[in-house]
């Protein structure tokens, strides 16, 4: 009897000793363990009685004068001080927007995407120094890393305009969403003109955050909507964002319908270029955006260390704060910081802006695309964060009278 209960407590130690083995070598595609507690329901708690007065009756002033139509959230400190839903989610069907309404992020998405390779460099899986060819060894050019992808600098020319083209010539189903893995088989197989030698210069591409999330599926096994919702939409607390491609859905299910030309009788409809993803594709809303901003400053999502890699400058300083880092747009001046990213697709247009070193995050999606957007300045001056806006600066810096 001795000898068989010496028996089982062997074999239960040499499991538990297995299981711990195993639970080390874990797949490196799951979601990184929590770094710090995240209360989602504390971060978006909001009352609009505690709204900001003054926020408010400039956001009411852009929404009248401007035309702003869309969601917006602004948080200080880690608490939302403002927001607010405006307008139409579907001007034909009349549905009005609500601040749960999902946007499709356009552009947005890159900040995204770039957190999702930050994550499998950190995972041992890839390195930013790969050539695109190790992955895929019919891309038809040669030297382009992930590190040129990442930061605008690969000479792609752009898939959009490429495969648009296509398509018309060959007279192909445009209701069809194409898929990354066919995108990539095109580019492979008629080998369309780059614009430039890689790394001669930053060139501002959709095609390289889309190779970047066909780098993603190859290297993790899974498709580019599974493995965002896994690793970067579920640790953040994202319960409103999601990957809608053409190529897996007839219709995307959403309500929020893009308005394009600054006028309602332009709603457009999705075709086979909202099939491709990476560069675009995710659809989210204002709180989940925040926590977004939330779980990158808490670590959740990748090492600081990595973050701060990712707001380095990596192009030449544009009027004398710009530049663009892994996958975010930069302002620099001295003791301020503010990492963003702006997204035009297909009818929606966004801002989506975090003040590093004095905890301010705003963001703005809208469905209406027009200059509404380019009309912060007051916003910027009433929240403390600086004036993001290009042309109000002059080549060296200095803010100008305009």
């Amino acid at each position: 009897m001795r000898f068989v209960y010496k028996t089982v407590l062997i074999l239960v130690a040499n499991l538990v000793f297995l299981a711990s083995c195993s639970s080390k070598h874990a797949d490196h595609n799951d979601p990184p363990a929590p770094v710090t507690p995240f209360n989602t329901k504390a971060l978006l708690a909001y009352n609009p009685k505690d709204a900001d007065k003054r926020i408010d009756a400039f956001i009411e002033q852009l929404h009248k004068t401007r035309a702003f139509n869309g969601d917006v959230l602004v948080a200080k400190h880690g608490k939302i001080i403002y927001e607010k839903a405006l307008g139409w989610a579907d001007h034909l069907r009349r549905d009005s927007l609500k601040i749960s309404s999902q946007f499709e992020l356009a552009s947005v998405s890159k900040t995204m995407t770039s957190t999702a390779i930050l994550m499998l460099m950190e995972r041992g899986k890839l390195r930013l120094d790969q050539n695109v060819k190790e992955f895929f060894p019919d891309f038809p050019y040669d030297g382009i890393t992930i590190r040129l992808l990442l930061t605008h600098r690969s000479g792609l020319m752009n898939y959009v305009y490429f495969t648009d083209d296509l398509y018309r010539a060959q007279h192909w189903n445009q209701r069809k969403g194409i898929s990354n893995m066919e995108e990539m088989a095109l580019i492979a197989k008629y080998k369309p003109h780059p614009f430039n030698k890689p790394d001669k210069r930053f060139l501002y591409n959709n095609s390289n955050f889309m190779v970047l999330g066909s780098i993603i599926e190859k290297v993790s096994g899974q498709s580019y909507a599974d493995f965002m919702k896994q690793n970067v939409f579920k640790p953040a607390g994202m319960e409103h964002t999601a990957v809608y491609s053409k190529a897996a859905y007839d219709k995307i299910p959403v309500d929020v319908v893009g308005h394009d030309r600054g006028q309602w009788r332009y709603s457009v409809a999705q075709n086979f270029l909202d099939g491709p993803v990476g560069d675009k594709g995710i659809y989210s809303t204002v709180g989940d955006l925040y926590l977004f901003d939330r779980a990158l400053r808490a670590g959740r999502l990748l090492k600081q260390a990595t973050m701060d890699s990712a707001y380095v400058p990596r192009n030449p300083i544009i009027h004398g704060h710009f530049s663009y880092g892994y996958g975010w747009r930069i302002f620099e001046a001295p003791g301020q910081q503010v990492i963003y990213h702006t997204g035009w697709w297909h009818g929606f247009r966004h801002i989506y802006l975090r003040d590093i070193k004095d905890d301010i995050t705003i963001v703005m999606l809208s469905n209406l695309s027009n200059g509404s957007l380019l009309k912060l300045d007051e916003l910027f001056k009433i929240t403390g964060m600086p004036v993001v806006r290009k042309s109000a600066y002059k080549g060296n810096g200095d803010t100008s009278e305009d």
